[in-house]
């Protein structure tokens, strides 16, 4: 049997959603990527009994950029170790954001194999902890500083006029028995204000890209 898919409205102040091909500095994609919408979906609502599958992120708002330069640190401290000198480890950053952002994330609960519960319990459960606002973590906007809202859509949320490729976007990456983990990844392309996500199931090892 076919079901509706879930949407759920998110938006934020500020975003980034790194592109792989940047190593030093954090630029941005215009659109949330469909690994951000997964983080979004499962800090509302996760279960080991299934995993959220992406089908579409809708633009609300007109994209627009921020830049910041920040003080970070290029050594990770051990808890075995007296510490680190910051002096000596501090190096600066840029960030190319994106700011005032706002999506539809339509996506669907897929069981995994071997569960017998039945979908609609798992889709309800997320639509009761959107509409109280419950999650298991503050959702974030590809940052854990950039903390995201979220609601069920009210019906006036129109998609920004806006067709723009963006080039190699992840999809998911893929855990295989042999312990090996494969990234896969799309043309990604936005359209009419829409980012439509190729499907792809790893327990099957159908559809998607490598």
């Amino acid at each position: 049997m076919a079901y509706a898919p879930l949407v759920v409205k998110v938006w934020g102040e500020r975003a980034c959603f790194t592109r792989p091909e940047m190593k030093a500095e954090r630029v941005s994609y215009e659109v949330m990527t469909p690994s951000a919408a997964r983080g979004v979906l499962e800090a509302i609502f996760w279960k080991p009994e299934f995993r959220w599958r992406v089908h579409q992120i809708t633009v609300l708002r007109p994209i627009r950029h921020f830049s910041m330069v920040r003080n970070e640190v290029s050594t990770r401290m051990s808890p075995r170790s007296p510490g680190i000198d910051i002096s000596e480890c501090r190096t600066q950053r840029h960030t190319l954001g994106l700011r005032d952002v706002g999506y539809l994330i339509t996506a669907e609960v897929a069981v995994n194999a071997g569960v017998e519960a039945d979908p609609a319990k798992f889709r309800d459960q997320f639509r009761r902890r959107v509409a109280r606002g419950q999650c298991f973590h503050r959702p974030y906007l590809g940052c854990r500083e950039f903390a995201a809202d979220f609601a069920a859509p009210d019906g006036s949320e129109r998609a920004v006029e806006v067709d723009e490729p963006l080039g190699l976007m992840l999809l998911d990456i893929e855990f295989r028995p042999d312990g090996r983990q494969v990234p896969h990844f799309f043309e990604a392309e936005v359209r009419g204000g829409v980012l439509a996500v190729p499907p792809y199931d790893f327990a099957t090892g159908e559809g998607g890209g490598a």
